[in-house]
């Protein structure tokens, strides 16, 4: 029989992210913010982006003051001119987290075209093509990386007034699958996050529906809402070298919402 007792035992991979560069968008609120804030907590240097100022300025200075390094800076990314530009004007980011996004429920038959626009636009559209420009860079500097895009379990089931919701998180699935594949050889990684519903500013109004509430609580089968804290260790973990063979995948948080 084998005696291994003298060997060196194998050494988890680090979640550390000591030395490598990170862009969040939509950074200035709820779950984005959460997301910049967990991987300058794990050493990276954050860029957050968004469309105005003052909430990204604020939560660069809250990582800043707890120790960290980030920058805020003003990007609106369904200006896809800028998009590139902005890839183009900095050295090649190690970590995307494609988190901008937008919900606009009603029933199917009540959907507009502006909706339509609207949601698929900014979850799908913009977040494609700034995963390009991104990769883009990653692919010119050689030194590989990871996308991470925040889709939702909306992604993988259905959900009553949730139309294009599902849709554009349905595409984000296939989209990040296949990125996985056309960016493998490059070393870049492309994965998901599925959350459930995470108590945030934006969804506060939802949830003051006590039949909305009720409802939801039932499918989630650990009997809670999400909080911001339950996304930030996957986003640190699809980061770092401990996901290392992990692409082409989706980690669903969602308390059991999709287990039946």
């Amino acid at each position: 029989m084998r005696d291994d007792s003298s060997e060196t035992l194998p050494r988890t991979p680090s979640f550390r992210l000591d030395g490598r560069r990170a862009l969040v968008t939509g950074a200035g609120r709820g779950i984005g913010r959460a997301l910049a804030a967990a991987l300058a907590q794990a050493g990276a240097a954050v860029t957050l982006v968004a469309r105005s100022s003052a909430e990204i300025e604020a939560v660069a200075h809250g990582i800043r003051a707890d120790g960290g390094v980030a920058e805020a800076v003003v990007l609106d990314v369904a200006d896809l001119g800028a998009v590139r530009t902005f890839f183009a004007e900095r050295p090649a980011f190690s970590i995307l987290v494609n988190n901008a996004g937008t919900n606009r429920p009603r029933p199917m038959q009540e959907v507009t075209e502006a909706d339509y626009d609207a949601v698929l636009d900014l979850n799908l559209k913009n977040a494609f093509f700034t995963a390009q420009a991104c990769a883009g860079r990653m692919i010119a500097e050689g030194g590989g990386g990871s996308l991470i895009h925040i889709g939702s379990q909306m992604g993988h089931v259905g959900g009553a007034r949730r139309s294009l919701y599902c849709a554009s998180k349905w595409a984000i699935e296939g989209m990040s699958k296949a990125f996985a594949l056309d960016l493998a050889p490059h070393g870049i990684r492309s994965n998901t996050i599925a959350p459930t519903f995470i108590e945030t500013p934006m969804t506060q109004a939802f949830f003051e529906d006590q039949t909305f509430l009720d409802g939801v609580l039932d499918k989630i089968k650990l009997g809670r809402l999400g909080t911001v804290e339950d996304v930030m260790g996957a986003v640190v973990f699809l980061a770092s070298d401990a996901s290392a063979l992990m692409t082409g995948t989706s980690m669903i948080v969602d308390g059991g919402w999709t287990a039946e």
